[in-house]
């Protein structure tokens, strides 16, 4: 944990979106943010909406939501550290976005109910010696 879920208005270009930078800078802020998140159960994905209307229906406008998902076990004091560093990074990310387009940005971070939530993972057997090493 935690896992990353970006979802987005389909008229963002791929260069503008650039999923696979803001996913690295994502994992390496959580490694260093004081929530201490192991770098082998982080998980990236990114889904594009379609069908979208945002406001008053400008097509140019543009959407980005982050959704974390995290374990339990940290303080509020380490999730809302980990919310503002994630949160910044996404907004760095977009930031040229916001000079030329209408923008409408959103986060979220969530915590999965432990007696719900379950685990299999053999990532680290594959990463090699550094399982806790800066991307």
């Amino acid at each position: 944990m935690p896992h990353f879920t970006l979802e987005y208005s389909s008229n963002i270009d791929k260069e503008t979106l650039a999923a696979q930078a803001l996913f690295a800078k994502l994992h390496q802020t959580a490694v260093n943010t004081a929530a201490k998140f192991p770098l082998k159960g982080m998980r990236s994905r990114a889904f594009a909406s379609e069908i979208f209307y945002i406001a008053d229906g400008n097509p140019n406008h543009m959407f980005v939501h982050l959704l974390v998902k995290i374990g339990v076990g940290r303080s509020l004091e380490e999730r809302e550290i980990a919310s503002k560093e994630f949160f910044a990074v996404l907004t760095e990310h977009f930031a040229s976005s916001f000079e030329t387009r209408g923008v409408a940005m959103s986060f979220e971070m969530m915590e999965l109910e432990p007696v719900t939530k379950f685990n299999k993972n053999n990532v680290s057997d594959y990463m090699g010696n550094d399982v806790g090493k800066k991307l």
